[in-house]
């Protein structure tokens, strides 16, 4: 993928003295009280802001935090607590400025951080005429915000348009070439992991795989609905049976390609959905008409952790079972380990699968680990990202 990268630019001297509008992903959780309760996203702006900084750049950043209604502020929407946090990790005040659409004042070798951006009316219909007020602010634009790459909004799609110069920041370049190297270039073989709750949902992500992966592996719901459509009993487990022609075409999509979808030869059980429910192990044929499969079982996470090891990519969301309850985890720690152990090229995204990987403790271990969700899950679907194709367009001049 052909995008001007912001690294070239401070490199080339081409950021000195300039006017930077960086637009990160800054939008954080925190408790009632207004507390950062995690703070990944903002450190991992930073070597961005660093760059820009050391680069001799005056220095503007903006994110969205929460789902603020446009042109209201309210406290509980605003970055403050964003730009103390910044200002200890870059060790240098980092003032907030407010209504900053019609004009900013910022010296270079200074930073300033921009309410939230999702405050400004026109937002999130990529108003041109609010783009071209904040493309008007900078010499060049940094979208440096993967998570919001596969929204096409003022702050991310209008103002790359309308800036004299648009580039990816280093975390996004990161995204772009992790993804490029898992998914346009891979070594094979290819195994993707998809699980969750519902195909449904997911449904359109497992179709565009079964045409590009050697190994398609379901977990969760999912699993339960291609075990269903392959005439295996799942008791009262959550499935999605107006959807087994669905799984049924996914997995001779696989077979016509001398692919598959590994199906769970066993699997393991309880009669209610809770932390401390007994678990019992059972062959897939066996499930009981009471039972609720929350967990693959050992032969089934053997098999697939062999498979892992000789893999040459691996694309992973979303983990296998209900791994938050201890007598269920099993199965998503041994495909985690698994990954872990292999010599595999991967990449991890989704909310759920980060905190697996951080269950386990497994980060060094992951090849990339993504930080978008919804964009990731879109990139895996086959989808041209707006971020993506901007940028892509500017730099072809």
């Amino acid at each position: 993928m052909n995008v001007l990268r912001f690294s070239d630019l401070c490199d080339e001297g081409r950021a000195r003295g300039r006017r930077v509008f960086i637009r990160a992903d800054l939008n954080v959780p925190q408790d009632d009280a207004g507390n950062i309760t995690e703070d990944t996203r903002i450190r991992a702006s930073v070597p961005c802001i660093q760059m820009a900084l050391e680069a001799g750049a005056a220095v503007m950043v903006t994110s969205h935090l929460g789902r603020p209604t446009e042109g209201e502020f309210r406290p509980q929407d605003s970055l403050a607590p964003v730009a103390r946090r910044l200002s200890e990790l870059l060790g240098r005040p980092v003032p907030l400025k407010q209504d900053w659409v019609d004009g900013v004042d910022v010296q270079p070798g200074e930073i300033v951080l921009l309410e939230n951006c999702r405050l400004n009316k026109g937002e999130k219909k990529n108003s041109p005429e609010l783009a071209r007020k904040m493309a008007a602010l900078c010499d060049i634009f940094v979208h440096d915000a993967f998570g919001t790459a596969h929204r096409a909004e003022a702050s991310t799609y209008g103002i790359a348009q309308y800036a004299p110069v648009a580039c990816a920041g280093p975390l996004l370049a990161a995204e772009i070439d992790a993804i490029t190297k898992a998914l346009a270039n891979p070594k094979r073989p290819l195994v993707a992991i998809v699980a969750g709750s519902k195909v449904s949902t997911k449904l359109t992500i497992l179709q565009a795989l079964a045409s590009k992966v050697d190994q398609l592996i379901v977990g969760g719901g999912i699993a339960n609905t291609f075990m269903l459509a392959e005439g295996l009993p799942i008791g009262k487990s959550l499935a999605e049976a107006d959807l087994l022609d669905q799984a049924r075409s996914v997995i001779a999509a696989m077979k016509a390609r001398g692919a598959e979808v590994p199906i769970p030869t066993d699997v393991v059980v309880a009669k209610t959905f809770a932390a401390d429910a007994p678990a019992t192990v059972k062959a897939a044929r066996d499930v009981a008409a009471d039972d609720l499969i929350l967990d693959i079982g050992p032969e089934t996470s053997a098999r697939l952790a062999a498979q892992l090891k000789v893999a040459g990519t691996i694309v992973w969301n979303g983990p296998v079972g209900v791994f938050e309850f201890d007598a269920f985890a099993k199965g998503t720690e041994a495909i985690a380990r698994a990954i872990a152990a292999s010599d595999a090229f991967s990449i991890a995204g989704g909310g759920d699968t980060l905190a697996a990987i951080a269950k386990y403790g497994i980060e060094g271990d992951v090849g990339y680990i993504s930080t978008g969700g919804g964009a990731f899950l879109e990139v895996l679907e086959g989808k041209t990202l707006p971020a993506f194709e901007i940028l892509e367009k500017r730099a072809k001049g």
